[in-house]
């Protein structure tokens, strides 16, 4: 019952933030204005995290399943990506070492940051 009422609760502040989707004239998915509005509640603590700790761990375990759909989509549209494959991929790959950069340099920031608080 508790995993029941810690996925409703997530699936409650999910639907905020598409509810939000629909106030703010943003082309943001609904879902990210949810996970934007969870983090602030458990930041705030009015939410605890103990609330949703045990389900949002087991969403995380089963998240390479839910790839599957998005992977059969791919292979679906292949005649499609098939003529823009090399800008595809050289788009994929230049942002993926970008995210990697910026996590990594805002990881040593804040590894800093957390060190000096603690001296």
């Amino acid at each position: 019952m508790k995993y029941l009422k810690q996925f409703v609760l997530i699936l409650f502040i999910t639907g905020i933030g598409e509810l939000i989707r629909y106030a703010v004239p943003l082309p943001i998915p609904g879902s990210i204005y949810g996970l934007v509005l969870l983090f602030v509640l458990l930041c705030t603590h009015v939410v605890p995290l103990d609330s949703v700790k045990e389900t949002a761990i087991f969403l995380i375990e089963i998240m390479p399943v839910m790839f599957i759909p998005a992977a059969v989509g791919l292979i679906e549209s292949w005649a499609d990506l098939k003529p823009i494959l090399l800008q595809t991929v050289v788009i994929l790959v230049v942002t993926t070492v970008i995210v990697m950069a910026v996590t990594g340099k805002t990881a040593m920031v804040l590894i800093e940051r957390e060190g000096k608080r603690h001296e």
